[in-house]
Parts: C-alpha cells; structure tokens; sequence
C-alpha cells in the first residue's frame, strides 16, 4: 500500500520543516511549498491526499487557496487542515462550514500533535466521514 500523500503549504521555512519531518515520522509522503499559488499549481499537478495550509502566506493566502480549491470538482471534497495563528480573531465554526474544513489548528501548536489529527483524518476520509468530523 503506498503512502498518502500530503501537501504542506507554509511560509514560515523552519515551520514548514518541522511539520513534513513530523508527518514523514508518520509515513507519510510529504511535499511543502511556502506559498498559496505555489500550493495550488503543486495540488493541480499531482495527486494529494491532504492540504495543510497556513492562514497568511505571501501571494495568495490560505483562504483564498482553499476557496479557489473549493470552487472546482476536483478538490471539492480534499480534506484540508488550516493552520493559523489569528485564531482569537477567527470564527471557527463559520471557517469550517464554509470551508468545508477537516480541522483548524492554532499556533502554537505541536507537530506532532497535527500529525496525529492528520492521521485520524485520514483513515475517517478513507469512508468519507470526515466532513461530518468537522
């Protein structure tokens, strides 16, 4: 059985390495870019099991990622995690409904701790119950 494949998209480089090395740790295949257009042209190019995604990135912010992912059929249903570090700021709920958001993590946060959410999710998307998670 081959490894699910995750896109990490995260500005922050230390971040960014420190969230593909805990989900590697995992056994997963891991791809990271550090902004949203180079998240989107990476998910157009291959086959991706997971986004995770940073809220404010250069370019073209998480949100507008997973808006623009949202809006075709492809993508329609990915499960995808938004990290964020506005999350005093931020209506979860909303976020999630109109998102259609597998989870929400606030930084701080530990990676492995994601890991282990991604994982859960994972194996819950695999009989589609992770919409009904969120």
């Amino acid at each position: 059985m081959t490894a699910k494949q995750i896109l990490v998209a995260e500005d922050d480089p230390v971040f960014r390495r420190v969230i593909a090395f805990s989900l590697k740790q995992m056994g997963y295949a891991v791809d990271s870019v550090s902004d949203g257009e180079q998240a989107q042209a990476q998910l157009i190019a291959g086959e991706y099991d997971m986004l995770v995604t940073d809220h404010q990135m250069p370019l073209c912010s998480g949100l507008e990622l997973i808006g623009r992912l949202r809006g075709t059929e492809r993508f329609a249903n990915l499960p995808i995690v938004l990290c964020t570090a506005r999350g005093l700021e931020l209506d979860k709920e909303q976020l999630r409904n109109q998102y259609q958001l597998a989870e929400i993590m606030h930084k701080p946060f530990s990676p492995r701790l994601l890991a282990e959410r991604i994982r859960n999710l994972l194996a819950c998307s695999q009989s589609n119950e992770w919409a009904a998670m969120a």
